[in-house]
């Protein structure tokens, strides 16, 4: 079996296991062929013949998973989530290992699930089309992206609890007023945030919404009402409950489904996706890619796997 395997180098903070997981996969007679992503590669052209190999590896956060699953989307190629980054919210919400012995098993083995992509559509200006980026767990405006924006330079020495900082730092959100344009239905409503969620669990194991399905064709579009992240509490006290017992109420939140978004927010609100900041501002848009993705899991998966097929080795995966 052959695998490749994408690293980011500015991913993450310490050691990550990379050289236990790749040695687990030598010991195996896997041939792994490694690239690596920094400010100045190509990923299309890391990626230029990832269908030439079993398996794809992309090791580093979230927005480095995201970006080389959106790239292979309906490919069928099947990518692993190597957790290297701060929060690592995919290998979380697929449930996957984070010992790196285990991993290598898991890659091995090659049991897959299909998730839908969400595709974030910034507008177009000075004459170029607009700019397109995948996500796989979350993309937002508002609170959310200041908090992300605010915790880019204390992840490499607090990890998630930079993300405290930067709530702290943002002690009085932007209140906006919204537009939103949910499978051409308009809603008109105000708040700190709005959030798409393809996949519920965010920073802390916490769920945003109860019952999230990313395999449904459906963005969750939830809006968040409370001006400050103090009388957020109600919220997170909820999705802490959740783990004792099941607790749909998300106090605070607006929540409505839809295949395809536009929001309009009126004062402009920074914009995220997968805890990466851009540098625009809304208006944006945003649509799902049903089963766009197909993601290696491990047994834990909490989603339904996909039928045991013959990978490209001719092994049974």
């Amino acid at each position: 079996m052959n695998v490749l395997m994408v690293t980011n180098l500015r991913s993450g903070f310490g050691d990550s296991g990379l050289y236990e997981y790749v040695r687990e996969l030598g010991s195996h007679r896997v041939e792994v062929t490694m690239r690596f992503l920094d400010d100045g590669a190509d990923l299309h052209h890391l990626l230029r013949d990832a269908s030439a190999y079993a398996r794809v590896v992309a090791a580093g956060g979230d927005g480095t998973v995201s970006a080389v699953a959106y790239a292979l989307r309906d490919t069928g190629i099947p990518v692993l989530a190597y957790p290297a980054g701060t929060a690592n919210l995919l290998a979380r919400n697929l449930r996957l290992p984070v010992d790196p012995i285990d991993l290598a098993v898991a890659t091995i083995a090659g049991r897959t699930v299909t998730i839908d992509l969400g595709e974030l559509t910034l507008p177009a200006r000075d004459g170029r089309t607009g700019r397109r980026r995948g996500f796989s767990i979350a993309a937002g405006a508002g609170f959310d992206a200041k908090l992300i924006e605010a915790a880019q330079p204390l992840k490499a020495s607090l990890g998630e609890g930079a993300y405290i900082i930067g709530a702290m730092q943002n002690l009085v959100p932007t209140v906006s007023k919204f537009t939103l344009t949910l499978d051409g239905k308009v809603v008109e409503t105000e708040g700190i945030a709005v959030m798409l969620m393809n996949l519920a669990r965010i920073q802390f194991d916490l769920a945003v919404t109860h019952g999230s399905d990313a395999q449904d064709g459906l963005l969750e579009v939830v809006i968040v009402k409370p001006a400050s992240p103090a009388a957020l509490l109600p919220t997170v006290w909820a999705a802490l409950l959740d783990r004792l017992t099941e607790h749909p109420k998300r106090p605070g939140l607006e929540i409505h489904t839809a295949s395809a978004v536009e929001v309009v927010a009126q004062p402009r609100l920074p914009i995220e996706y997968d805890g990466e900041m851009l540098d625009a501002t809304t208006p944006f848009s945003a649509r799902v890619l049903p089963r766009a993705a197909t993601m290696i899991v491990s047994e834990e998966s909490p989603l339904p796997r996909d039928e045991i097929r013959l990978d490209r080795d001719g092994e049974v995966g």
